[in-house]
């Protein structure tokens, strides 16, 4: 076996086990293991600091109590002698005895007196700690090993308050720290069982998760292989149930894109489609026909022209979606006079509203003048009044107002038309919607002029509104910055070798 050969042998044996510990199964179980334990590690060792500290202060404060006592009754002849000491001794050795320790009894020449070991009597004793304590100071020592502990007080005249010996008590540990070993050694099993406990609970936590991320991820996978349905909550836990419930919100909304999407080309196949059937038709039906009089071929061809501007007018206004789309569109924004513009757009259309017997009113509350982009604004608001007429009902009204407070401008489009179904209003700004396809046919619509309108609003960074009731009036309100609100740069990204387009 070769080198190259043998190293890919390794790495297909070691992948599996560095996609493990990269898993969030491992790390969980890793996390809440060593803290738990390392927590437990802590306590244990704080636990068994604290009873050898109270262990020991208890053991001291016992002795020096009892040591303060039999300084008090040697002090009361004034010197310390062995005459003095002969009815105290018993109780010395009881209480040596009874605390496993050594006591000395120490004139002021440092001279010692009595021994409950006998070893040092009558013999001097130099030592640091007991010459300091000669000058009325209290000593304590502890070895290294903590095995016993040296406590050396003064004995104390009650008249003048001079140091007239000291007491020198050593007594053992071994008690306190035998007790704490038998805890040290309980508290050392009973973290082996919590360890062993919390390693089940850890691992069952992290399998938990686990599981409950890789039914999500399974879920997801669904979606991915074409299956656009909406997938099964993770009710474990709250934070995937919440993403579960944001998938499940993404879908909808994409299966409203989609079936919009497919509605959308249906349409554009559609409405395509019918001017040149009827194209078609006419043509044959003058072919079919080779001796007919010129008046028919002017009737004919006036019907073809008519069906040529109409496929005209729904390219145009296809073109106009993708030119206005408010995120890939360009708009060019100066100070432009909305009083004028409505008054332009409204001497436009006046003809129109003759010929439909409807009245045109226009009220401006105040001169306005904001940064719009001109030409797109005065075509989204063509749309909403030409609709309003159209739209309308015989001698009828449309009254188009214009004000402003000191950040919007407000353009209130206000008709006595047949008005909107409260059913139908959530679709009105959709491609190719109409609430009454065979009259917006009839009155040469398209089904564009409202999305038209509303991309152009938008583009603008306002908003338009909508009240209706029907056979009642329809009121359109647009609300649009004074000042024109620049969008934040962004850098387009390539994807599959090019540029995203936008989608009509």
């Amino acid at each position: 076996m070769s080198i190259q050969s043998g190293g890919w042998v390794i790495i297909s044996r070691i992948k599996p086990l560095i996609q493990f510990v990269r898993s969030l199964k491992f790390q969980g179980f890793m996390v809440v293991f060593f803290v738990t334990l390392c927590s437990l590690i802590i306590y244990s060792r704080i636990l068994m600091a604290s009873y050898d500290k109270n262990a020991y202060d208890y053991r001291v404060s016992t002795i020096r109590e009892y040591g303060t006592t039999i300084a008090n009754n040697l002090s009361v002849p004034g010197s310390v002698t062995k005459d003095s000491i002969t009815e105290y001794e018993s109780e010395i050795k009881y209480f040596s005895s009874m605390y496993d320790g050594r006591t000395l009894v120490i004139d002021k020449n440092l001279r010692v007196l009595f021994d409950t070991f006998g070893l040092e009597k009558d013999k001097t004793l130099i030592s640091e700690d007991a010459i300091a304590s000669l000058g009325g100071k209290e000593s304590i020592y502890r070895n290294s090993d903590k095995n016993y502990v040296e406590l050396i007080l003064p004995i104390t005249n009650t008249n003048d308050k001079s140091v007239i010996g000291i007491l020198v008590f050593s007594f053992s540990l071994k008690a306190p720290m035998s007790i704490g070993d038998k805890l040290s050694y309980t508290a050392s099993t009973i973290l082996v069982i919590l360890g062993a406990i919390v390693m089940i609970i850890a691992f069952g936590y992290a399998f938990s998760v686990s599981k409950a991320l890789g039914k999500l991820s399974s879920e997801i996978d669904k979606i991915t292989d074409g299956n656009i349905e909406e997938i099964d909550s993770v009710y474990s836990y709250t934070e995937l149930e919440a993403v579960s419930s944001s998938f499940n919100k993404m879908l909808i909304k994409a299966k409203k894109l989609e079936g919009g999407r497919q509605e959308f080309v249906s349409n554009v196949s559609h409405e395509l489609k019918t001017p040149m059937t009827s194209m078609k038709v006419l043509a044959d039906s003058l072919l079919s026909q080779p001796d007919a009089s010129v008046e028919m071929y002017r009737e004919f061809l006036t019907d073809i022209n008519n069906e040529i501007e109409r496929e005209d007018k729904i390219i145009n206004d296809l073109l106009s979606l993708v030119k206005f789309d408010r995120k890939t569109g360009t708009i060019n924004v100066k100070p432009t006079d909305l009083n004028e513009l409505l008054e332009q757009i409204l001497k436009r259309l006046r003809p129109i509203a003759v010929k439909n017997h409807v009245e045109l009113i226009f009220e401006s509350f105040r001169a306005v003048t904001a940064e719009v982009d001109e030409v797109k604004l005065s075509l989204a608001l063509s749309n909403l009044i030409e609709n309003a007429i159209k739209y309308n009902k015989e001698d009828g009204w449309v009254r188009v107002s214009l004000n402003a407070d000191h950040k919007f401008f407000f353009v209130k489009v206000v008709d006595s038309g047949i008005g909107i179904p409260e059913e139908f209003q959530d679709q009105i700004f959709e491609r190719f919607y109409r609430v009454d396809k065979a009259r917006s046919r009839g009155t040469g619509g398209t089904g564009l002029g409202l999305s038209i309108t509303k991309n152009v609003v938008m583009m603008h960074h306002g908003e338009i509104r909508l009240y209706s009731k029907e056979d009642d009036g329809t009121t359109f309100t647009v609300r649009i910055p004074l000042s024109y609100i620049p969008p934040k740069p962004h850098t387009a990204k390539k994807k599959g070798g090019g540029f995203r387009l936008a989608r009509l």
